[in-house]
């Protein structure tokens, strides 16, 4: 799997909608000038691996293969930029960065891009030889708020995946959060993810 995560799935399924014509723009239109950019996550702020350091990758314009088929179409409005981040092993994450300028945009968009969480693993359970699970992991009490989801995916091949997904606010602009390994729910580092996220938030200001 490229970028050293496991999760192929994801990946499959990203490839797949982009072939269905998916495709996601690195700006919009017209996009001329660009407000100070957010902050992104440095890789020490990821949730610790037991056995491997987080290497970052460059900020990039667009989406990441790993996001769209989740949230591909609900964000093809918009000025986005990501980071990639690996392990040496199976461990992967990303964190991607929706400005949007307005609160009230920022806030529909945030509501949504929780809502596609559910739905993107309802396609997935749906998909043959796929089984997928939804767990909610709440709300944090941070900036304008933000919400953790964990999803994991069983293949008919063998393949086990477990990922938690974070979507927050800070005023116009949104962040999500994915990570993603080998195995189930109970490999899943939710205290740390959560801690991942209040930090991700904190930094869009």
């Amino acid at each position: 799997m490229s970028k050293r995560i496991r999760a192929g799935l994801l990946a499959a399924l990203a490839v797949a909608a982009l072939t269905a014509g998916a495709t996601l723009s690195a700006a919009p239109a017209g996009a001329a000038t660009r407000a100070p950019a957010p902050k992104f996550l440095a890789a020490s702020e990821l949730p610790p691996h037991p056995s491997s350091d987080w290497i970052a990758g460059r900020v990039t314009d667009g989406v990441p293969d790993e996001m769209q088929y989740c949230f591909g179409e609900a964000l093809l409005a918009y000025d986005s930029r990501y980071r990639t981040f690996r392990t040496d092993l199976d461990t992967g994450a990303e964190q991607l960065n929706v400005t949007v300028g307005d609160s009230a945009k920022a806030k529909a968009l945030a509501a949504r891009l929780d809502k596609e969480v559910k739905r993107c693993v309802q396609r997935m359970d749906a998909a043959p030889d796929v089984e997928a699970d939804y767990r909610s992991y709440g709300t944090l009490p941070v900036e304008e708020g933000a919400r953790v989801h964990g999803f994991a995916t069983r293949a008919s091949w063998g393949a086990m995946d477990i990922h938690l997904v974070s979507v927050g606010r800070d005023g116009g602009t949104v962040t999500v959060v994915q990570w993603g390994q080998m195995g189930d729910f109970g490999d899943a580092p939710v205290k740390a993810f959560r801690k991942t996220t209040t930090t991700a938030v904190n930094k869009l200001h």
